[in-house]
């Protein structure tokens, strides 16, 4: 026993070699850098040529891409800018304020009799002139900070209204210091309505206004000459100026219409240099600014495609290591998983290589045909969800590269949007599919959402092209169809390939039609039914700590499958007649109820049942104790006067251990429904008793050490199979007290 137990051992080490090697994975990495990068690179890093300026070209040299030129755009924003006209800017300026200034020294001075008519005259020869700075500059000093106006059109201001200051003529002072106080009251309204109103129009030149001073005063109700020809002068030197040249707000506009002139570009495929055509300086370097000379050659691209590549397979493998791990003795993801996820990659990639062939800048929606949620939903299907939605980012992001057709930014996330929608879509309407008609539910579910994002986004365009339209949307319908028409197609090869146990496997695995199942049945009509009690208290507990509850039921109908060898050496099939390990040796009976699980796991084999199911068949007794048999080998060695030629570990199952919590889970709930069913009148007690007591002897025995499951979870299974138990015996269980009828009645 021990050799056939070392060759297994030895069997199963050769055959998971490759599956646990750190240099396979590391290979596996590689390989997946390379994927990236190759599917990156031809869009990310452009094609350069060796030529020479005023040398003949030797082949065509077409655009790439959409590119810049850089002069011609340069040329045509300047020669808008200087179609700009110069800005001028209106300044509230108030000269009537400075006329009733003037008036109001005029006054002061002229009632002063302490200061001679020479005086007063030197007086206003100084100060008048002096009060139109004063007044500007106080202005200019009020306003600026404030936000109005501008400091540069502040000083413009000064500049040119000082530059147009009025003189007043020399007699004019003579005759200031003569006027009566009332004459000046008069004078003082009309010169002020005089400036108001002239200076009410936005004036660029003074002297415009100024020489229409005089009609206005000599309109007004000013009578005496003496004092229109002063009010005359005075309202020509207090109007000034107040529309300047902004050179900020101009500066401003050149800038606009710099900005708003259209790029100057070559558009994708159009030829840049003919064969034979003579390259000049100016295609030499349109050439050279497109990066498109070998002699200018850089490899930043090359780098940086390299590492968007390494940055994928960090985040997808980080991702896979934190989520389940990808290497240690038990690994979510080992390599076959890893190599699995590689080929759903090369897969999905390489559809959406093929359907960017036809693309163009003006056929751009024609990427919205390509199958892109094939690869998600595989994921989804065959590995895990949480993958799948990673795997739905890093899809989005190299859609965005491969479908950019107008070359015009790095990323088209249009695409990588409608993607991203698709995608998530997909997985979600998969997730936990149990039939193969989910598939094609998910398939409308992402052509649904993904003609909606395509109509979004083309809506929310500049302008709208109804034909356009039309066709991207039909084209993001379809894609979904076809993308559930593959999946159906490809997904039997992954699970036969790499022995995938999918939902959907696992449902077709649990028909009664299976020929193992059908053997089971007519064969072995007792471990059916028992395997069927197995897989449902099974799949209770399994669901209530998170595990597989569907593999764990699916499993469970396969466990004692080995039975069918020897049916009637198993007492749940032995009816009507006597146990035949009553009459031959406990060693012999030990050895045939051992073999079960061993037969099993043949049978399952021989059926392509995959590895999951084989497992939970060889691993759910694990290494536990046939104390019935041993101590009826004990006892006919006793009776028999002899020392017992063998011990206790002689009468244990050869294992291995369960590897897995659904492993355990069922071995569990195998030996409880065993247990259970051997009771005449089951009752609460009785059953939580004996379902604690069976899982802590199995504790005890270090059953449970090479599989994940806590305390805590061993909790919630017993209090999961108690329950289960008394649903399934609930007509056998016999409560302590009955309620009385009449107690019922009330």
């Amino acid at each position: 026993m021990n050799r056939n137990k070392d060759n297994r051992q030895n069997h199963r080490t050769r055959t998971t070699g490759w599956k646990q090697s750190a240099g396979v994975r590391y290979a596996l990495l590689f390989l997946f850098m390379l994927l990236f990068y190759f599917n990156f690179s031809p869009y990310l890093v452009p094609q350069t040529y060796n030529v020479m300026k005023g040398a003949v070209s030797e082949k065509t040299i077409e655009a790439p891409k959409q590119i810049f030129d850089e002069k011609a755009t340069l040329q045509a924003q300047e020669k808008a800018a200087d179609a700009v006209e110069q800005i001028y800017t209106f300044v509230a300026l108030r000269g009537d304020q400075l006329a009733d200034q003037i008036f109001t020294r005029m006054d002061q001075l002229n009632m002063d009799d302490g200061v001679t008519t020479e005086e007063k005259i030197e007086i206003y020869r100084n100060e008048i002139p002096r009060k139109y700075d004063e007044y500007l500059e106080q202005y200019a000093k009020s306003n600026r900070g404030l936000g109005s106006y501008n400091d540069t059109l502040l000083d413009e201001m000064l500049q040119t209204a000082k530059g147009q200051k009025y003189a007043i003529p020399e007699e004019t002072y003579y005759k200031l210091p003569k006027l009566t106080q009332d004459q000046m009251s008069e004078m003082r309204t009309v010169a002020m309505e005089t400036v108001r109103k002239l200076m009410g129009e936005q004036l660029r030149d003074a002297e415009t206004a100024r020489a229409r001073v005089s009609e206005l005063v000599n309109t007004s109700t000013l009578t005496d000459r003496t004092a229109r020809e002063i009010v005359q002068e005075l309202a020509r030197y207090a109007i000034m100026p107040n529309k300047f040249f902004d050179k900020e707000a101009t500066n401003e506009a050149k800038a606009n219409a710099r900005e708003l002139t259209q790029r100057v570009t070559i558009p994708e495929g159009e030829v840049i240099v003919a064969k034979g055509e003579m390259i000049t300086a100016e295609k030499y370097e349109l050439l050279e600014n497109a990066g498109l000379l070998q002699d200018k050659k850089t490899y930043w691209p090359q780098l940086g495609s390299f590492l968007l590549s390494v940055l994928f397979v960090v985040i997808l493998f980080n991702f896979m290591a934190q989520s389940g791990g990808i290497s240690g003795a038990k690994p979510k993801y080992g390599n076959p998983q890893l190599l699995m996820l590689l080929l759903i990659f090369v897969l999905n990639l390489t559809m959406m290589q093929i359907v960017s062939l036809p693309q163009t800048a003006e056929t751009s929606y024609v990427g919205y045909l390509a199958p892109v949620a094939t690869g998600t939903m595989l994921i989804a299907l065959l590995l895990d969800m949480q993958v799948a939605i990673v795997s739905s980012f890093l899809f989005a992001i190299a859609g965005s590269i491969i479908f950019n057709a107008s070359h015009e930014r790095l990323f088209d996330f249009d695409y990588g949007f409608v993607i991203a929608v698709v995608s998530f879509s997909a997985i979600f309407a998969v997730h936990r599919a149990s039939q193969r008609s989910t598939i094609l539910k998910a398939g409308i579910m992402a052509s649904l959402f993904g003609a909606l994002s395509v109509l979004a986004i083309q809506l929310l365009g500049e302008k709208i092209d109804e034909s356009q339209l039309l066709y991207a949307t039909g084209f993001a319908f379809a894609s979904g169809l076809i993308t559930a028409v593959l999946v159906i197609g490809i997904m039997p090869f992954f699970e036969v390939s790499f022995g995938i146990l999918s939902a959907l496997k696992l449902i077709e695995l649990s028909s009664p039609n299976h020929p193992l199942l059908r053997k089971l049945l007519t064969e072995t009509p007792g471990t059916y039914h028992h395997s069927v009690m197995v897989g449902n208290l099974s799949e209770a507990a399994a669901e209530a700590i998170g595990a597989d509850g569907l593999l764990c039921r699916v499993g469970s109908f396969y466990h004692d499958i080995g039975k069918t060898k020897r049916p009637n050496y198993f007492i749940e099939n032995q009816t009507n007649i006597e146990n035949p390990h009553d009459s031959i040796e406990p060693k012999l009976s030990k050895s045939i109820i051992v073999a079960h699980a061993r037969d099993g796991v043949e049978m399952l084999r021989g059926y392509n049942i995959p590895r999951p199911i084989r497992d939970i068949a060889e691993q759910h007794h694990g290494t536990t104790f046939l104390k019935y048999f041993y101590h009826k080998a004990l006892k006919q060695a006793e009776e028999q006067g002899v020392e017992p030629d063998f011990t206790a570990d002689d009468f244990r199952y050869p294992g291995p251990k369960a590897q897995s919590k659904e492993a355990a889970i069922v071995g569990i709930a195998d030996c409880v429904e065993a247990a259970v069913r051997s009771l005449r009148k089951p009752t609460m007690e009785q059953i939580e008793t004996m379902i604690h007591k069976i899982i802590k002897d199995r504790l005890d025995d270090n059953q449970f050490n090479e599989c994940d499951l806590t305390m805590k979870e061993l909790d919630k299974i017993a209090q999961t199979l108690k329950e289960a138990v008394i649903g399934i015996f609930h007509s056998r269980i016999e409560y302590p007290e009955d309620v009385k009828p009449k107690e019922r009645l009330a």
